[in-house]
């Protein structure tokens, strides 16, 4: 499996697109997908899912132009539906652009596959009530949008943001994966389960 990084939109939100041979799913296109389908093109590869790790405006930016573009369906969990009906959903506050609309499925936690790959979906709210993860254990990477980053952890002073919930999901669906996880996260490097233990100040020393 390849997975390839597209910081996009305003605040730079990182897409991923995962690649398990020419079927590909792509995470959080936060802005213009442009960059996205020129890799998709190159490659030959087929999209056949864009997953939101949550549904604040910067990683929802780019979902409907690739969902068009692509005919891959948009799933996110239903207890982020709210934020649509606010600027942290639709954008347009700050000086930042509003977004357009874009239809949208529910995903729940659990097993499944995507791009032919297996999937945990867990449910890890904290920086949003409907926060996501998603591993994929065959390339040995978590997903996990705002919930940590390297050696911090996701905003949790907006509208259903909970410090408390966020660290106990960090603990119990983060940190019991396998230490050499990749850890791929909304905004900046990416690090590993084991760096975060060690070194996290908001919820290391697990």
């Amino acid at each position: 499996m390849d997975i390839a990084t597209f910081p996009l939109g305003a605040l730079q939100t990182n897409c991923f697109v995962l690649s398990n041979g020419k079927e590909a799913v792509a995470v959080d296109p936060g802005g213009d997908p442009a960059p996205v389908l020129e890799h998709l093109k190159a490659g030959g590869l087929t999209l056949t899912t864009i997953l939101n790790t949550h549904l604040h405006f910067d990683h929802t930016g780019g979902n409907k132009a690739l969902s068009e573009a692509t005919g891959a369906p948009i799933l996110a969990n239903e207890a982020d539906g709210y934020l649509l009906d606010t600027w942290l959903g639709k954008g347009g506050d700050m000086g930042l652009p509003s977004i357009a609309l874009y239809e949208w499925k529910n995903l729940g936690p659990g097993e499944t596959a995507f791009a032919g790959a297996k999937c945990s979906v867990f449910h890890t709210p904290g920086h949003s009530p409907g926060s996501l993860t998603f591993y994929f254990p065959d390339a040995g990477a978590a997903f996990v949008g705002d919930l940590i980053f390297y050696r911090s952890i996701g905003r949790t002073d907006f509208p259903g943001g909970d410090l408390e919930v966020l660290k106990r999901s960090v603990r119990e669906h983060i940190f019991t994966l396998p230490p050499e996880t990749r850890l791929l996260p909304g905004h900046g490097p990416e690090t590993t389960v084991l760096d975060e233990q060690n070194h996290n100040p908001f919820v290391g020393g697990f």
